[in-house]
């Protein structure tokens, strides 16, 4: 069986797009249709803009999304299971059939807006955490006086902490002293997947009731449950969950081994998730689009 997985924030870069535009008419019927829908031409920022106006959170994630959607409409990508690491948690639903492109884009940037004022409202961060076993990080943060919780398992060894950010700190230099390799704070603008982003969760949770969810042509592992899901009422709880709960990427993808996976494809800018992948089990074959 074949999945198909969508990175998230981080894997942007300038020029992304570019060449989809220029050559696919399809590719450039739909940028422009986000250029309308966004009201900018995000396409502007993303062909020719830097890194610091791409690192914007109410960019970088539209761009992210349009990116791997439209890669993936233009490869007619015919997926047997889908994921996505947060943020492309939505490109997937796109993929699927459960969101339509124009209903993705608006809810990816209703999101990057809320957690951009969740980020304002108190001073939060992610640190990654290097060569220490799940069950040690996550008793370190629990350890910590303060928020600070474990968010996204990306591979074995892998793991990235988030809340506010002296209790992030504070629980970095006991990572570091129960044997980390390394233990860093991040250069992200908050707190993500971490109880610091609740005042953005009942905005987009507004947002995601209000918009239809189809049923989806193959099942989405979900980032909050890392289990197969196609149950449209399902997939919106679970989304607006994910917004302040775990991202469980290695899980994820060792169920969807365990459920018949054959090969992963990355769709989108960059490389990371096929690493992760590589990471969690040597043996799955890996394909960048």
């Amino acid at each position: 069986m074949k999945a198909y997985i969508f990175p998230g924030q981080g894997a942007q870069f300038t020029g992304m797009g570019k060449e989809l535009y220029e050559n696919s008419p399809l590719a450039k019927e739909l940028f422009e249709k986000a250029n309308d829908i966004l009201g900018f031409r995000i396409t502007d920022i993303m062909f020719e803009g830097s890194a610091e106006e791409l690192k914007e959170t109410k960019v970088t994630q539209p761009a992210v999304f349009l990116h791997s959607v439209i890669l993936a409409k233009v490869l007619e990508v015919k997926p047997e299971m889908v994921a996505g690491h947060s943020l492309g948690e939505f490109s997937a639903l796109v993929v699927n059939g459960a969101l339509s492109f124009e209903d993705g884009l608006k809810l990816v940037s209703q999101r990057a807006l809320a957690m951009q004022k969740a980020c304002e409202i108190k001073p939060s961060t992610m640190a990654a955490v290097l060569n220490l076993e799940d069950k040690i990080v996550e008793d370190i943060c629990a350890s910590i006086d303060g928020i600070v919780v474990a968010a996204n398992y990306n591979c074995p060894g892998q793991l990235v902490i988030s809340g506010e950010y002296k209790a992030v700190e504070l629980a970095c230099e006991k990572m570091k002293e129960a044997g980390a390799k390394r233990a860093l704070i991040l250069p992200v603008g908050g707190g993500f997947h971490s109880p610091m982003m609740e005042p953005a969760s009942s905005a987009l949770a507004a947002a995601i009731e209000a918009t239809t969810f189809s049923n989806p042509t193959c099942p989405v592992y979900q980032n909050i449950t890392a289990s197969a899901v196609s149950n449209p009422a399902e997939i919106k709880s679970n989304l607006i969950s994910q917004l302040t709960g775990a991202v469980k990427w290695t899980q994820s993808v060792n169920q969807m081994i365990s459920d018949g996976a054959t090969s992963f494809t990355e769709v989108g800018p960059g490389k990371v998730l096929v690493g992760l992948v590589n990471k969690i089990n040597k043996e799955i074959e890996t394909i960048s689009a």
